[in-house]
């Protein structure tokens, strides 16, 4: 709650810098400050309560300040929306660089609870554009635009709004249709494998930090944070919203349904897992038992981040870099 408004300040303050600066006509400095005060505004947004009656109005403040800071910058973004069961899944389409005709296409999931703009801003979009490789992020169900202005839920499924982005990248005529993959971060490290063990059509999947169970993750921080008011727990209150229950325990029951055993061995692409070797919050057992269950992958790795080379931290938030390097590097060899 609290520390919501104390980011939400920061992003108000950057955000009337950045109107004075494109008053002025300084169009990259308002582009700059708009992008910052965006990122302040999502995560101020992300620690009010999801019963804070203000908490729509700092995330309908950040989207804007995006679109400004995209705007001003001139940033290769498209905004676009993904035909999906009636309705429409909210993504940005970033072009590849430097490619004549139609080029390879990641589709990029997100997490528990980072968005599209978020991953945006950290990068690896721009770093695979720069390779010749188009990037489609994503908001789907449970997470940001879907969840929030849509009122669209996770379930465990992921295929099925996956299937919808294939479907919609096959429609552009800058995409190659039998170049299209799916990465995804975090708790994305079921969502991907999940949805390439059963839409066939994709071409590669990237596990940006391993779930193999999040059913069993769930059940110990809801076991961590008993007796810990869990009425006032920020994950307890997320987990619901994005679930769309009343009860942590209804939010559970969905959780372990979330399991990659028994079904990863549909999957028959290439799959690379990343881990970083200190992960504090999922094993890193699990990126090993992902990686020896893919048996049917045609070219399967795992890589594990080691304090040497840095990013050894959940999905190398230590060291983002060396993370979105080797996956970039690895999508560009085997989609290009």
């Amino acid at each position: 709650g609290d520390g919501g408004r104390a980011w939400a300040k920061l992003g108000e303050r950057l955000a009337r810098l950045a109107d004075i600066d494109a008053k002025a006509g300084d169009r990259r400095s308002a582009g700059r400050k708009y992008r910052r005060a965006a990122l302040y505004d999502f995560v101020a947004e992300r620690n009010m309560s999801s019963h804070d009656g203000r908490r729509l109005e700092f995330y309908r403040k950040a989207l804007g300040e995006f679109r400004k800071f995209v705007e001003f910058m001139d940033e290769p973004v498209e905004f676009v929306e993904v035909p999906y069961q009636g309705d429409t899944l909210p993504a940005l389409f970033v072009p590849g660089k430097g490619v004549t005709g139609p080029a390879p296409c990641m589709i990029h999931f997100d997490g528990f609870d980072v968005m599209k703009e978020v991953l945006y801003l950290r990068g690896i979009a721009t770093e695979l554009s720069e390779r010749g490789i188009s990037v489609l992020l994503v908001d789907h169900p449970g997470v940001g635009e879907a969840l929030r202005l849509k009122g669209m839920k996770l379930f465990p499924e992921t295929e099925v709004p996956a299937s919808a982005c294939v479907d919609y990248l096959e429609t552009r005529p800058d995409v190659r249709a039998d170049r299209i993959g799916i990465i995804a971060i975090s708790l994305g490290g079921y969502f991907a494998p999940r949805a390439a063990s059963f839409e066939k059509r994709l071409a590669c999947c990237v596990a940006w930090g391993a779930i193999w169970d999040y059913g069993a993750i769930s059940e110990s921080r809801a076991k961590k944070l008993e007796g810990k008011a869990l009425s006032v727990s920020d994950w307890v209150d997320h987990i619901k919203y994005v679930f769309g229950t009343e009860t942590v325990e209804e939010a559970l029951a969905i959780t372990r349904r979330m399991t990659l055993e028994g079904v990863i061995s549909n999957l028959t692409c290439p799959l690379l897992i990343t881990h970083g070797e200190a992960d504090k919050q999922v094993p890193l057992e699990y990126a090993q038992k992902t990686y020896d269950a893919a048996v049917n992958s045609s070219r399967r790795e795992l890589k594990v981040f080691t304090a040497e080379e840095g990013g050894v931290e959940h999905c190398q938030v230590d060291n983002a870099p060396n993370g979105t390097d080797y996956m970039c590097d690895w999508i560009m060899d085997v989609l290009k």
